[in-house]
C-alpha cells in the first residue's frame, strides 16, 4: 500500500472564514500488509474492515470531523470544488493550516467514520475499521430484537449446543486470537491466549448451565394450589467492554446471556476494534452454519455516541458496562432514568495485605504478577501493598530485584513478561500519578520513568513513604504503580483495605486460621473478591466476578450470576375448583 497522509479536520467558523487544520504526518503501510503479520488475514481481517454486524456486515459511518488516511491533494481538490479560494496556507511541521474565505454554503466532507487501530508496542497502524453511525445502530438494534424472537423459542439445551460450537470455534483460533490481542491491546502472548481460553471456559460452563436453570417449587398454604418460580430471558442484552479485556468480558456476558435466551448487542472499546471484528466473524460463522439469525450476536463498533444510545434505549433490556467508575456512573444514571437494568464492573483499588507470618517467597512471586502483570492495566491489579513491619523491608527489597529482572519488550516475543501501556493516554496518566505521589511525600523505590523506546512503555514502579490515606493512594491509576505501606496491627491493615471507594479485589497472606476466617467474615474485607494466599488478580470463571461500592455491584460469569440475565416470575397455579384466599381471608 502506498504511503498516505493522515488528515484531521478541525473546522472552526471565524466570522465568514473557516479554518481547517490538516495533519499531514505520513503514515507507513498497515501492519496487516506486512508479511510478518499476514496471519491477521486468517482471522478474516483486511486493511479496511466493516465494523457493524447484525446478520450482515455494514458500517456507513457519518458526516464528521475525521482522523483518517486521505490523500492531501484529493482533499484540497474537494475543498476547491466548493468554490472556496485559499487565502492562506501555512505548514508547521506535519501540520498544514488552511484558512478559507467566502463560505457561501455549509461545507460537509463526507467520509466513513473510520478508526485506525494502532499497535501499542510500536505505534504502527494495524488496519482500519469503519465504525457505525446512528442509522447503523438503529438497524442493528431492530435486527437484534427481531432475532431474539427466534432465539427465545429455541430450548435451553439447544441454545447451549450453539454456545458449545462457538467455544469450539474459538479453540481452533485460540493462538491467532491471542496474537491479535497482544498486537492490538499490548498484553503478552500468554495472557492474550489465556484470555481467549477464559471465553472458551465460560462457554463450556454455559453449556452445562443450559440444562440446569434452577427454579423453585414452594408449598402453597392453599389447597389445590401450586406456587413456583419461572425464569425467562430479558430480551436484548447490551454489552459494552473495555480495552484491557476485549475478549473475556464479552465472553462472560455473551455466553451466559445466550444460553439464558437473550440476544446480545456488543460495543467493544474503540481502540480494540479488530478484536471485536475477529470474534464476531467467528461467532457469525457458527450461527450461519446452524441457520440461526446472525443478529442474535450483533456488534456495532463506535465511541461514546453508540454507548449513549445503548444506555438510553428501552429496547436494551440489560446493559452490561465494563470501564471506569466515572463513565460507569454516567451510564447507570442514563439507564436508571428509563428504569432499565444495568450490570456494572468498574474500577478497583486493590490491596494485598501481608501478615508477619506470611510465606515471603509466595508473596513476592504473587505480587510481581499482580502489580506488574499486564503493565498494571487489569481492574484486579494490586495497587496497594500493605506489609507488616516485620516483613516490610525484606519484601520491598526482593520485589525491587524481581522488577529489575522483568523482561520488557514486544508482547509477541517469547519470554517477554511486561509489555506496553495500551495508549499514550495511559502513559500520561502514569507520569501524572508518579509526579503526584512524589509531591505528596512518596519515595520512588524503583521505576518511575517513561522508557525511551518505540511504543508506549513505562517502567513498573514501586513507591513508598505515602500515608495510607494519601490522595494519590486513594485514586485508582490504571498503570503499573504499586504503593507500599507499613502496618503494625492487622486490624488497621484491614481498615486501610476497606477505606477506599472501590471494592473489587483483595488478598491476605497469612497462615493464621483465625485471621483467615475473620478476613472473609462480616468485619473483614468489604470487596467482592476476597482471597487468601493468592494475589488479587487471576479470577476463575466458576465464581461470580464483580465488586462492591464504586466498583458497581454487578456480578458476571459463574455462580448464580446468570440470574442477572433473566427475569423471575412467581407463579401461583390453581388446579382445584375452589378459590380460597391467602392468609385465610374471607371475602363473601
Amino acid at each position: 500500500m502506498a504511503a498516505a497522509a493522515l488528515i484531521s479536520f478541525a473546522p472552526r467558523l471565524l466570522s465568514r472564514k473557516s479554518r481547517y487544520i490538516l495533519n499531514c504526518r505520513t503514515m507507513a503501510s498497515y501492519l496487516i500488509d506486512d508479511p510478518k503479520y499476514s496471519w491477521l488475514k486468517e482471522l478474516g481481517l483486511k486493511s479496511n474492515n466493516k465494523g457493524v454486524y447484525y446478520g450482515k456486515w455494514e458500517g456507513s459511518g457519518e458526516v464528521t470531523n475525521i482522523m483518517a488516511p486521505l490523500d492531501l491533494h484529493k482533499i484540497l481538490t474537494k475543498l476547491q470544488a466548493y468554490n472556496m479560494a485559499s487565502e492562506h496556507t501555512t505548514r508547521v511541521g506535519h501540520v498544514v493550516i488552511i484558512t478559507i474565505q467566502d463560505l457561501t454554503s455549509s461545507l460537509k466532507i463526507r467520509n466513513r467514520n473510520t478508526v485506525t487501530s494502532f499497535c501499542p508496542a510500536n505505534n504502527q497502524p494495524i488496519a482500519k475499521v469503519i465504525q457505525g453511525s446512528a442509522a447503523d445502530y438503529e438497524n442493528a438494534i431492530k435486527a437484534t430484537k427481531d432475532a431474539w424472537g427466534v432465539w427465545a423459542e429455541i430450548p435451553g439445551p439447544q441454545r447451549g449446543e450453539i454456545v458449545r460450537q462457538i467455544g469450539h470455534a474459538l479453540r481452533e483460533k485460540k493462538t491467532l486470537l491471542g496474537k491479535l490481542e497482544s498486537l492490538e491491546m499490548g498484553k503478552i502472548l500468554p495472557e492474550g491466549e489465556g484470555e481467549v481460553q477464559e471465553y472458551i471456559d465460560v462457554a463450556d460452563y454455559a453449556v452445562g448451565l443450559s440444562r440446569m436453570f434452577a427454579g423453585h417449587v414452594f408449598p402453597s398454604e392453599r389447597p389445590g394450589h401450586m406456587l413456583l418460580e419461572q425464569w425467562n430471558p430479558l430480551g436484548v442484552v447490551g454489552i459494552i467492554t473495555a480495552f484491557n479485556f476485549p475478549v473475556a468480558v464479552y465472553g462472560w456476558n455473551s455466553a451466559i446471556a445466550l444460553v439464558c435466551g437473550n440476544a446480545v448487542l456488543w460495543k467493544g472499546a474503540p481502540s480494540t476494534p479488530l478484536v471485536s471484528v475477529a470474534i464476531t466473524k467467528i461467532i457469525a460463522a457458527v450461527l450461519e452454519a446452524n441457520q440461526i439469525p446472525g443478529a442474535v450476536c450483533s456488534m456495532v463498533c463506535g465511541g461514546a455516541d453508540i454507548g449513549t444510545k445503548m444506555a438510553k434505549d428501552q429496547r436494551v433490556n440489560l446493559l452490561s458496562f465494563t470501564g471506569s467508575t466515572e463513565v460507569g456512573h454516567k451510564v447507570s444514571m442514563m439507564v436508571q432514568e428509563r428504569f432499565g437494568k444495568f450490570l456494572l464492573e468498574l474500577g478497583g483499588n486493590n490491596a494485598i495485605i501481608v501478615n508477619e507470618d506470611a510465606d515471603v517467597d509466595m508473596v513476592v512471586h504473587s505480587a510481581l504478577f499482580a502489580c506488574a502483570g499486564t503493565a498494571g492495566q487489569r481492574c484486579t491489579t494490586t495497587r496497594r501493598l500493605v506489609l507488616h513491619e516485620k516483613v516490610y523491608d525484606e519484601i520491598v527489597e526482593r520485589l525491587k530485584k524481581a522488577y529489575a529482572q522483568l523482561r520488557i519488550g514486544d508482547p509477541l516475543d517469547d519470554g517477554v513478561l511486561y509489555g506496553p501501556m495500551h495508549s499514550q493516554q495511559g502513559v500520561d496518566m502514569y507520569k501524572q500519578a508518579v509526579a503526584a505521589a512524589v509531591a505528596q511525600g512518596g519515595k520512588i523505590e524503583c521505576g518511575g520513568k517513561v522508557i525511551e523506546r518505540q511504543g508506549n512503555f513505562v517502567e513498573p514502579t514501586i513507591i513508598s513513604g505515602l500515608a495510607h490515606d494519601a490522595d494519590i493512594v486513594h485514586k485508582e491509576t490504571f498503570a503499573p504503580i504499586a504503593y507500599v505501606m507499613k502496618f503494625t496491627k492487622l486490624e488497621e491493615a484491614v481498615a486501610w483495605n476497606n477505606e477506599v471507594k472501590q471494592g473489587l479485589s483483595s488478598s491476605l497472606f497469612t497462615k493464621d486460621m483465625e485471621q483467615i476466617f475473620k478476613w472473609i467474615g462480616p468485619k473483614g474485607s468489604d470487596c467482592g473478591i476476597v482471597n487468601v494466599n493468592i494475589p488479587t488478580s487471576g479470577a476463575e470463571i466458576g465464581g461470580a466476578f464483580g465488586g462492591e461500592k464504586h466498583t458497581g455491584g454487578g456480578r458476571e460469569s459463574g455462580s448464580d450470576a446468570w440470574k442477572q440475565y433473566m427475569r423471575r416470575s412467581t407463579c401461583t397455579i390453581n388446579y382445584s375448583k375452589e378459590l380460597p384466599l391467602a392468609q385465610g381471608i374471607k371475602f363473601e
